[in-house]
């Protein structure tokens, strides 16, 4: 079964963009972050993966008055929320209903927020990363907000406790979270920022984090102007 958010979540696209908010921590700071990584960046052409409703793509469209950019999302209805959201910008948007994995389109920028976690292995991440690499020209950046979590149970109990106590101020009980996070990992895999940093890296891609709190963190990576040893 294709991956949606109605399933996933138990949110239809109506209400998405609210409740999202309530479950995810620092959301939206998370989402800024990443279209004025990329609009600082001045690409032209841009790629969002599992582009959702078209939060992100909306960001980055306020920002820059010159980017076009290709909204990727398997899941029917978000991509029809997606197409409600960004009509003002309908001459910069097109919009593709496949999964981010596979061949990407040629691009000065890709960029995601959380949906990368839908990817299961590493192995399968870093094929993922390196579609990316040989969609990018060179110079070309990758910017992505994504839930990691430490190795060490402590600090990754600690993490879990952070995002259980958003929800808490969301009006979410710490058992209600508890159970979320449990049928979410029937979907999602949170790596260690330490491991998206090496993935990154294998793929070829020049990788730092620009922020982290709690189980959020924004990830900044460069195609390599020159291969390797050139």
């Amino acid at each position: 079964m294709a991956h949606s958010a109605q399933n996933h979540l138990g949110l239809d696209v109506a209400h998405y963009d609210e409740v999202i908010r309530t479950l995810i921590p620092n959301y939206q700071a998370t989402v800024q972050l990443v279209a004025r990584e990329v609009a600082a960046a001045g690409a032209e052409s841009v790629a969002d993966l599992g582009a959702g409703t078209g939060a992100l793509s909306a960001a980055l469209l306020a920002m820059s008055d010159s980017c076009r950019i290709e909204l990727f999302d398997v899941d029917p209805a978000m991509l029809q929320g997606a197409t409600r959201r960004l009509a003002p910008f309908r001459e910069r948007v097109a919009f593709r209903r496949r999964s981010f994995e596979g061949r990407l389109p040629r691009c000065d920028a890709v960029m995601s927020s959380y949906a990368l976690h839908h990817v299961p292995t590493l192995d399968e991440k870093r094929k993922v990363y390196r579609s990316i690499r040989d969609a990018l020209v060179p110079g070309g950046i990758f910017v992505n907000a994504d839930a990691t979590m430490p190795e060490e149970p402590e600090r990754k109990a600690a993490a879990y406790d952070y995002w259980a106590a958003h929800m808490a101020r969301n009006g979410i009980d710490r058992d209600t979270a508890y159970s979320h996070f449990a049928e979410w990992a029937e979907e999602d895999t949170y790596f260690p920022l330490s491991q998206e940093l090496a993935c990154l890296a294998s793929a070829g891609l020049d990788a730092t984090h620009l922020w982290r709190e709690g189980p959020a963190s924004v990830v900044r990576a460069y195609k390599p102007r020159k291969p390797p040893g050139s």
